[in-house]
């Protein structure tokens, strides 16, 4: 970027990143378009159609005229159908005026930290993290903690981390389980323990991003930091969404809960920025919440199915290390040998994973993710939310570049 460019820009917008994903994603779908035979294993995208229950309930809303402006926070069916939802799945009680609805999940993120953050504040972000989290709060002016959880301690922030993180100047912790990009999932004891952590610092606000609550790979309960220590309600915000459980990611619906005066400052924020959700999707997306859920099963199966592949392909490669995910679609193996032993053979330029991902795309057609734009050097990250025949000609070609 040329000094007169950078002069015109806000130091805002200067100090964050495009997302990772999206530009890995963008350059594949770029090289396939030219005709190269690209596999694109960095965008985190079911690749199931939205349910048809669901595209009928927009259809019957664009018939019936709801094509006009909502309420900023919501229509009145859909909040509805989120305070069912938190009661009968995590029993939780919200009223209306502490639900929100945004333009997908990452939108009631940013409303979030726009909406409690000042200049100074400190948000502690455990790695490997979703990589909007450090450059959302830098927009806010806030400053990113990040704590190191790898690959030895599951990628779970240990309560004695948490502690030592935590000043003066700490507004949120910010949590995320099942993860983007790891797939790690906290127990109930786990979550009890920086509950307890938590619970002496009254000064600081949670944030659960539960995504992929609903792609559970285990079957195993799902539980989120409330459900262990829900005198934390008063200070929590839980975010949640219909992208990656119903597929539907382009529909763009995100929704948070939590304490209303925290919930109104996002929604006044929200009437600056887009005013409400798309009508049609909140329609659509009141009939996913309120439906059958049966649909989300075969998907979590066929999930299950690539997972146990994935994994069990990369701990036979040479140099990598992947362990099993309790939830999402994601594997993140450790690739720091395979990194090393490519470095020392001369075949990528720089012992780093961004140079291994390089060389992936350029060299072999895949497209994957560098562990560092989640906070992770020398990872990486696939989605596995593809068909199974794309994973197998994928990871054939992985295995054959890690051959040294």
């Amino acid at each position: 970027m040329s000094q007169a460019a950078t002069n015109v820009l806000s130091h805002r917008v200067l100090s964050i990143k495009e997302s990772p994903t999206l530009a890995i994603t963008a350059k594949a779908a770029k090289y396939k378009s030219e005709g190269r035979p690209i596999i694109g294993l960095a965008a985190g995208e079911p690749d199931f159609d939205t349910p048809q229950h669901i595209k009928d309930a927009a259809k019957a809303a664009i018939d019936a005229g709801y094509t006009k402006y909502t309420p900023v926070s919501g229509i009145p069916a859909l909040k509805q159908a989120i305070v069912n939802k938190f009661k009968n799945e995590n029993g939780f009680d919200y009223a209306l005026n502490e639900v929100i609805v945004g333009v997908g999940g990452k939108q009631t993120i940013f409303n979030l930290c726009l909406a409690v953050l000042n200049a100074g504040d400190e948000v502690i972000i455990p790695a490997p993290y979703w990589v909007s989290y450090a450059d959302i709060a830098m927009v806010a002016e806030a400053k990113p903690i990040v704590i190191e959880c790898g690959i030895e301690q599951g990628f779970k922030l240990l309560p004695a981390q948490l502690e030592a993180a935590i000043t003066p100047r700490t507004k949120i912790v910010m949590f995320n389980s099942p993860s983007n990009p790891t797939g790690a999932v906290y127990s109930l004891p786990e979550l009890q323990a920086l509950g307890e952590v938590l619970l002496k610092h009254p000064h600081v606000l949670v944030a659960t991003d539960d995504m992929y609550e609903h792609v559970n790979l285990t079957g195993k309960p799902f539980y989120n930091i409330l459900n262990a220590a829900p005198a934390l309600k008063d200070r929590c915000i839980v975010l949640n969404g219909v992208s990656k459980a119903y597929s539907m990611t382009g529909w763009r619906i995100g929704y948070a809960a939590g304490p209303a005066h925290i919930i109104k400052a996002m929604e006044i924020l929200q009437s600056q920025s887009t005013s409400n959700p798309t009508s049609i999707s909140q329609y659509a997306a009141e009939a996913a919440l309120s439906g059958s859920q049966a649909c989300i099963q075969p998907m979590v199966a066929a999930f299950k199915e690539r997972h146990t592949y994935v994994v069990n392909r990369f701990n036979a490669m040479p140099g990598l290390s992947c362990l099993m995910a309790g939830g999402a679609f994601y594997a993140f193996p450790d690739a720091r040998g395979a990194i090393n032993a490519l470095y020392k053979a001369g075949k990528i330029n720089a012992s780093t994973d961004m140079a291994l991902a390089e060389y992936l795309l350029e060299s072999h057609n895949v497209a994957v993710v560098p562990g560092s734009a989640f906070g992770a050097e020398g990872y990486f990250r696939i989605s596995f939310a593809t068909s199974m025949a794309n994973l197998q000609q994928a990871l054939d070609r992985i295995e054959h570049a890690l051959q040294c």
